[in-house]
């Protein structure tokens, strides 16, 4: 059938309730992604099959946080708001608590310098009543 066009509305949901990240074809990718950024306290962009994505997901996994992982294709990239740091502002792309954090790089030099902990307590991530095995 050509010429047919058709509108899909995916959602995820878990116990009756709909999931932030329902896929409304509707919405532009730079929508989709501020509004993933908003809704859940830590947001990772990735490109498929990155490693440095696998990575910096071990290592929030190992503090006790489990965030949001989005693979983009790479006109999406293109829609991740820009980055003020010293990454190279492509994907992988971290968001902590709305705020975009960078890359790989800037996730490690948090982590080592003691203020990716207060950073994710911050944004609702992680709680310090749970004991950290880092």
């Amino acid at each position: 059938m050509q010429g047919v066009q058709h509108q899909v509305r995916l959602e995820l949901t878990t116990a009756g309730n709909t999931s932030p990240l329902a896929i409304d074809v509707s919405e532009s990718a730079e929508v989709r992604i501020q509004r993933l950024i908003t809704e859940n306290p830590v947001v990772i962009f990735s490109r498929p099959s990155c490693c440095m994505c696998h990575v910096m997901k071990n290592l929030l996994h190992t503090i006790g946080v489990h965030p949001t992982v989005i693979e983009l294709d790479e006109v999406e990239i293109a829609a991740i708001p820009p980055n003020t740091g010293e990454d190279s502002g492509e994907a992988p792309a971290l968001f902590i608590g709305g705020t975009r954090v960078g890359g790989l790089e800037s996730l490690v030099a948090l982590h080592l310098s003691n203020k990716l902990v207060p950073l994710l307590v911050d944004a609702g991530a992680l709680s310090l009543s749970v004991p950290l095995w880092v």
